[in-house]
């Protein structure tokens, strides 16, 4: 590892609170790269150099500092190592008698912060490398294997039920997905998670993690007052297939977000063909498809009659329980249907018709 300027500053800073010395940190080269004096920046330090040289403590007295013709200063210098290995020192200014209590003590505490500080690093450099691994898994960019490769090193069953949950947050804020991403791995510690965009999330439910974990979420949620959707894509049954579980995740976000669905967790099984038509919905075939259908838009101005098709077709064609859900005599439904109908030119006896009937429904 290597000692960077932020830490060696993070040193200078803390063990100066600690002695009334100042203290500078030179790195594997003996050049300064921290001190309690700004005039001594990135100069070269011998006493730095002699330590590193001998791997241990360089004291330089009044004798030594005329020696020198007064090119140093008077202080002690100690290496700083980390598993082993020297990466740089750590030095006292000041009379070697005065300071030589604080030596050991100033020494033990830089090392403790460069070990705290390294030890961050390789955890923030762990999720992004791990984070990294879930979003080629989710784009379908890794080669089988890459996945295999990288799923041993994360101890991840490449042979197992999949399901991506894809977390949407309206109100987000970075302390918002902060508190959010801290309570997932403090809770779930296995749980594959990324960040895809600013205001989503993908998790990567695997059949280990138990049935609470969508219970757990909604309860998150509504802690953290978080507005948004929870999403659950199809279940794959191999990892390398994450990348389809999490295109049906997504397109059902897409349809839930376009009709202003207010239910916060959403199943991709309920909204299978207009998520699995999303795409399709833009296309100059879907327009072709339904020319005749766009008669009704435009004659429905207040949308009674889209409404009306809309319950029909989510109450399975069952006119009773439509009627009953709009709060009309069925006989007023039938009416609606009838003039749909009459204006669409379409039957709702024909199967082809009725079809395109039913995905104007679910696309306006």
């Amino acid at each position: 590892m290597k000692l960077s300027k932020s830490i060696a500053n993070l040193i200078v800073k803390r063990t100066m609170q600690i002695i009334p010395y100042s203290v500078n940190v030179m790195d594997e080269n003996g050049i300064i790269i921290a001190s309690g004096d700004p005039a001594r920046l990135n100069q070269k330090h011998t006493g730095a150099i002699l330590s590193l040289r001998k791997n241990q403590i360089t004291e330089i007295d009044s004798d030594l500092v005329k020696l020198w013709n007064d090119e140093v200063k008077e202080g002690i210098n100690l290496p700083l190592n980390y598993f082993g290995n020297t990466v740089g020192v750590v030095g006292i200014s000041g009379n070697p008698k005065e300071i030589r209590q604080y030596a050991q003590l100033v020494k033990m505490a830089a090392e403790l912060i460069m070990e705290q500080s390294f030890e961050i690093e390789k955890d923030i450099w762990k999720k992004r490398y791990k984070e990294d691994f879930i979003k080629g898994l989710l784009t379908a960019t890794l080669t089988p294997e890459q996945i295999k490769q990288q799923s041993d090193f994360w101890k991840v069953k490449s042979h197992q039920n999949i399901s991506v949950v894809l977390l949407k947050i309206k109100n987000v804020t970075p302390e918002l997905l902060q508190k959010l991403l801290s309570y997932f791995e403090y809770h779930y510690p296995t749980l594959l998670i990324a960040v895809i965009e600013i205001d989503k999330l993908a998790l990567l439910k695997e059949e280990i993690h138990d049935k609470n974990l969508f219970r757990d979420i909604s309860q998150i949620f509504s802690t953290l007052n978080i507005q948004g959707h929870i999403v659950v894509g199809a279940k794959v049954k191999e990892l390398c297939l994450a990348h389809v579980s999490y295109q049906t995740a997504y397109s059902t976000l897409i349809h839930i977000e376009r009709i202003a669905y207010k239910k916060k967790l959403v199943m991709f099984d309920e909204y299978k063909i207009p998520s699995l038509f999303q795409e399709f919905r833009d296309s100059w075939q879907a327009k072709e498809l339904l020319e005749q259908f766009r008669k009704l838009l435009e004659q429905d101005e207040n949308h009674l009659l889209l409404k009306s098709l809309q319950c029909y077709f989510l109450s399975n064609c069952d006119l009773v329980h439509a009627s009953q859900k709009l709060f009309i005599h069925p006989n007023t439904l039938r009416y609606r249907l009838d003039k749909i109908e009459k204006i669409t030119s379409l039957s709702f006896n024909k199967i082809d018709e009725k079809f395109i009937l039913y995905l104007g429904s679910i696309w306006y």
